[in-house]
């Protein structure tokens, strides 16, 4: 009983500090992105990377930095039960030591495929800038790529991939239950993993983010937030469904308009 009673209280601590080091990351994160969208305070070099393209080498990093902290900030709060999950689980078999590098490392694998999605997101920005169709801030300057986009990200929303990527984000313990596995190499592959499925669930949204302004925080939080509710909250599938169809009729709307 002794033992069973220290180990929830350590499971609590844990919890407690694996919460409050997430917030903290997400906060500083959003810190990041706040004074990004302050135009002003832009160095030279981040100004001039956001307004012209091709790029040099440090222009092309610090845009890969921009959307590498984007994507942190943006994901890393509907992936906290998961993460949380993984950390109790991992004290449970545990008990005794430290059992936060196995949860960091859970997270590192995470983040390294928003890395690649990052890179990916980072390469198609120059390559609109390039074609003039991306505007100061980073929104589409064409009506039917932001069109596009829409459809895209709508159309996505129905199908049987987004469905089972969705299904895998939203039920924590049944990802835990197929692709749980022991060890630091484990942590990392379970955290690939995890970071793929959640890829496969909003990679489409985040192209959106072009299509609404990259630099526009206000669109930023609004495709953050429709994410957090899609994976957390009761019927959140079907929100994202309806939200599929909504997008769809305003891509429509801007390709007919256009």
């Amino acid at each position: 009983m002794a033992i069973t009673t220290s180990l929830k209280r350590v499971q609590r601590r844990d919890r407690v500090i694996v919460l409050l080091s997430l917030c903290a990351v997400t906060v500083l994160a959003w810190r990041y992105l706040v004074d990004m969208a302050d135009m002003e305070d832009l160095s030279g070099a981040m100004a001039a990377a956001m307004r012209v393209a091709p790029w040099d080498l440090t222009s092309f990093a610090l845009m890969f930095e921009m959307w590498v902290v984007m994507m942190v900030g943006m994901m890393l709060p509907s992936a906290a039960p998961m993460i949380l999950l993984f950390a109790t689980i991992n004290r449970n078999n545990r008990p005794r030591g430290s059992a936060y590098a196995a949860t960091a490392t859970f997270v590192l694998g995470y983040v390294v495929v928003w890395m690649g999605f990052s890179l990916l997101a980072t390469l198609a920005q120059g390559g609109l800038q390039s074609a003039a169709l991306l505007s100061p801030m980073l929104e589409s300057t064409s009506s039917q790529l932001g069109g596009l986009l829409c459809i895209a990200a709508g159309a996505y929303q129905w199908t049987p991939l987004k469905h089972i990527c969705l299904k895998y984000c939203r039920s924590p313990l049944q990802f835990v239950l197929f692709h749980w596995r022991e060890g630091t190499r484990g942590a990392l592959r379970m955290g690939l993993e995890h970071g793929a499925y959640c890829l496969g669930c909003c990679g489409f949204l985040m192209g959106l983010l072009f299509a609404g302004g990259v630099m526009n925080l206000l669109w930023v939080a609004a495709i953050a937030l429709f994410v957090l509710v899609e994976k957390l909250a009761p019927g959140g599938e079907w929100l994202g469904r309806t939200g599929g169809g909504a997008m769809i009729a305003a891509g429509v709307y801007m390709v007919s308009g256009a």
